[in-house]
């Protein structure tokens, strides 16, 4: 393997773990809100063919809908965040006696004084692009979002769709060739096996206990998915 090859693997990776969170719930909603919809089917005893057409219909309206909220979520963040910019820059041209105070006040408030403080505001202020910079890391408590907008809408959608077409994998292959097991039990392991995965991802997100993050996974899924089949079984005996 060459160098460039080795670059272009490191760089994938670096893309990766930078959009690893949006992965890992985008799964979450999706395996979960997917396998909730199996779990009511298989309790109102519905047919795989219906089964499918549900999970799908799910896996389409809600993982679009989820990337859209997350594509315009951080679309929204960038444009505060360059709004407020252009308002820095503006008061630092227009307003400089008043800007140049606001940074001696902030520095002084973390017990920097005297000649020390001097220096510090003069360096910082003898660049307008570094005092923008500086404002708006301390006085507004703002950061650039370095994700892209339409990069997290994508994974979203992208893990909605894979995850959650999990619980769906047996009643798709019992529709084109007929299996004998149980499967809302197989769909519920393979399920399983994927809130397991997810959760231990997800501990990596958040930097919590592997084992407390898989658990809490199985739970919400398990929780969902009981209460959906439940409904679905009470549905059907005063409906059907």
């Amino acid at each position: 393997m060459n160098e460039s090859q080795l670059h272009g693997e490191s760089s994938f990776l670096q893309r990766f773990q930078l959009y690893l969170g949006e992965f890992v719930y985008g799964g979450i909603d999706g395996s979960v809100t997917t396998f909730a919809v199996v779990a009511g089917s298989a309790g109102a005893h519905l047919d795989s063919s219906i089964v499918i057409i549900l999970g799908f219909a799910n896996l389409i309206a809600d993982g679009f809908a989820m990337s859209v909220g997350s594509y315009l979520s951080t679309k929204s963040e960038k444009e505060t965040y360059e709004k407020h910019k252009r308002i820095e820059y503006w008061e630092v041209d227009h307003l400089p006696e008043t800007e140049r105070d606001e940074i001696r006040e902030i520095y002084a408030t973390k017990g920097f004084e005297g000649e020390t403080l001097d220096k510090i505001v003069d360096t910082i202020t003898a660049d307008k692009d570094r005092w923008v910079d500086v404002m708006m890391k301390e006085e507004l408590e703002m950061t650039p979002e370095a994700k892209s907008p339409f990069m997290m809408g994508l994974v979203t959608f992208v893990s909605f769709l894979l995850l959650g077409f999990v619980p769906l994998i047996v009643y798709v292959l019992d529709y084109f060739s007929y299996i004998q097991v149980n499967l809302f039990l197989m769909s519920s392991m393979l399920t399983g096996l994927c809130f397991f995965g997810i959760g231990y991802l997800k501990s990596i997100v958040n930097h919590t206990a592997r084992f407390r993050s898989i658990i809490e996974t199985l739970l919400l899924g398990g929780a969902a998915a009981t209460l959906s089949y439940f409904v679905g079984s009470i549905l059907e005996r005063m409906i059907l």
